[in-house]
């Protein structure tokens, strides 16, 4: 049985440190846990004018996390907290990336700033900084390792991520400083932390469009191993 095809979008870095060239990178447990569920891997580069010719050859669509922030002129702040950090280029072929995928009802998870992304592309808002709007919250930029848990969350009974885990809490790592704000039309909050941030979003009029704010390529929890399984199926179907 052939593995279904799940394009992974790539960071960027300037030139320095790795590389005197601008250069990709990837954590390798992005590509281990779509492997591990039953996909096939295929990281891809910033050409936001391929967009269309790369969505032709995948049957999945995986938007990772970064060191950086989705722009707030796309979602429709005009100033710009002293916090956020942009990558023009890779949000430009990611948000490409992403409207394709919804118009093709492609099978899409976004992690973490791919699923604010996927809130932005959706119609929806972020908070720009968690620590000013939820000042006695949790530390959503967690002090100990990604590897362990940050905090639990309590999920939404009746959404696609409950009967994907099918449990109502799960403990999750956490390293974001923006969030979901407002969602767009035709988007469920399905998970929020303690203190109330949104940690999971997903598209009701798609088969699998789903967004969470932590990273289940660590597999910390069981249900981040059943949200791989889950897509990748999604995806094969």
């Amino acid at each position: 049985m052939s593995r279904p095809r799940i394009g992974i979008t790539l960071d960027s870095e300037p030139a320095g440190g790795w590389s005197k060239m601008p250069w990709y990178a990837l954590r390798q447990n992005y590509c281990g846990a779509v492997a591990a569920a039953g996909g096939l891997p295929l990281p891809l580069p910033h050409e936001p004018d391929l967009a269309a010719a790369y969505l032709d050859g995948l049957d999945g669509l995986l938007v990772t996390g970064g060191a950086f922030d989705v722009d707030p002129a796309l979602f429709g702040d005009a100033t710009k907290h002293a916090t956020v950090k942009t990558k023009d280029r890779r949000t430009a072929f990611e948000f490409a990336m992403v409207k394709g995928a919804i118009a093709r009802d492609m099978p899409l998870l976004g992690i973490c700033g791919g699923e604010q992304l996927l809130n932005v592309v959706l119609g929806g808002t972020l908070h720009q900084h968690v620590p000013d709007v939820f000042p006695d919250g949790l530390a959503h930029e967690q002090p100990n390792p990604r590897t362990e848990p940050g905090h639990d969350i309590e999920i939404v009974q009746g959404t696609l991520l409950h009967r994907t885990v099918r449990t109502s809490r799960m403990s999750v790592n956490s390293a974001h400083h923006q969030a979901v704000k407002d969602v767009g039309p035709g988007v469920v909050v399905n998970a929020k932390a303690p203190d109330g941030v949104i940690e999971g979003i997903e598209h009701t009029a798609r088969r699998f469009c789903l967004g969470v704010e932590w990273h289940p390529e660590y597999s910390i929890d069981p249900g981040d191993d059943r949200i791989f399984r889950a897509f990748i199926k999604a995806s094969a179907a």
